[in-house]
């Protein structure tokens, strides 16, 4: 009796086995058919949309079987929305700073804020940092935004001229995009100028050439502007933790707003736009 127990207790414990593999069998099966019959659904839905575009796409292959994309068309684009952006401002900087505080600069970055201001209709880009590399590397500084300029605006940014400006006396050319200037400025063009031209007042009256009455704060002005020979800065964009403006154009920042971004670094086209757009919301109410 005990065995035939045993050989019961194992068939049912077969018939349990066989059961579940059948279950397991089962529910893979229907999760695949459900997989293929959703797929088919999803296929009916969208070919009558692929249908629908399919004519257009071959008319227009009929009316220029050799039209190919167009490698400028991207860079076009870009430009023209550049532009757009830069006229959609409540305003726009004549004369915008780049002040660079962190201490490694990147030139590729900076080259891109540069060709990013002069797209969007910036005349005049000032590019600042407090140990004076980008002064002493000028020549890489214009060798990365001619680059860039090619990189982002193709053939866009064979179509004017700009001045590059390196210091007093040293003047490079170079053809890039829309005839903007950009200069290249170290804490030499801060206080330092400042000091030149007051020691430049001085020598004049000792040299009798004009009297201590006619020293003013216009006369140093204009003798600070003859250095400078450009508008002062509506806005200046800092770079870096540092809250200081590191000795950038003292005499000509009165009247300059400053906005701060984390880092020049990795920095995109929509921050910039953004310093830009904040700039345009803000108001400025001047004393008398």
């Amino acid at each position: 009796m005990a065995l035939l127990y045993g050989l019961l207790w194992r068939l049912l414990l077969l018939l349990v086995h066989v059961n579940r593999a059948l279950v397991a069998w089962l529910r893979v099966r229907l999760r695949s058919w459900k997989g293929r019959l959703w797929e088919r659904a999803m296929a009916g839905l969208l070919l009558p949309v692929a249908l629908a575009g399919f004519p257009d796409h071959h008319k227009k292959l009929d009316q220029n079987p050799d039209a190919t994309p167009v490698p400028g068309s991207r860079a076009a684009g870009r430009r023209s929305r550049w532009l757009s952006d830069g006229r959609a401002l409540d305003k726009l900087p004549v004369h915008i700073g780049l002040l660079v505080t962190e201490e490694e600069p990147s030139y590729p970055d900076t080259a891109s804020l540069v060709v990013w201001c002069m797209a969007v209709g910036i005349s005049y880009v000032s590019v600042y940092d407090n140990h004076g590399a980008f002064r002493k590397n000028n020549s890489r500084l214009l060798e990365e935004i001619v680059r860039q300029q090619q990189d982002l605006l193709g053939a866009d940014a064979s179509k004017c001229s700009v001045e590059f400006l390196s210091g007093a006396d040293e003047r490079q050319h170079h053809v890039v995009s829309c005839s903007p200037s950009v200069k290249v400025l170290s804490p030499e063009d801060g206080k330092q100028s400042i000091v030149q031209a007051a020691q430049q007042l001085c020598r004049s009256v000792e040299n009798k050439e004009r009297s201590s009455k006619d020293i003013s704060v216009s006369m140093l002005d204009v003798l600070l502007r003859e250095s400078k020979n450009v508008p002062d800065p509506e806005l200046v964009v800092k770079f870096g933790p540092v809250d200081s403006t590191l000795g950038f154009l003292p005499w000509h920042i009165r009247l300059t707003e400053f906005i701060s971004l984390p880092s020049h670094r990795n920095v995109s086209y929509e921050d910039l736009l953004g310093v830009l757009q904040r700039f345009g919301s803000c108001q400025q109410r001047l004393g008398h």
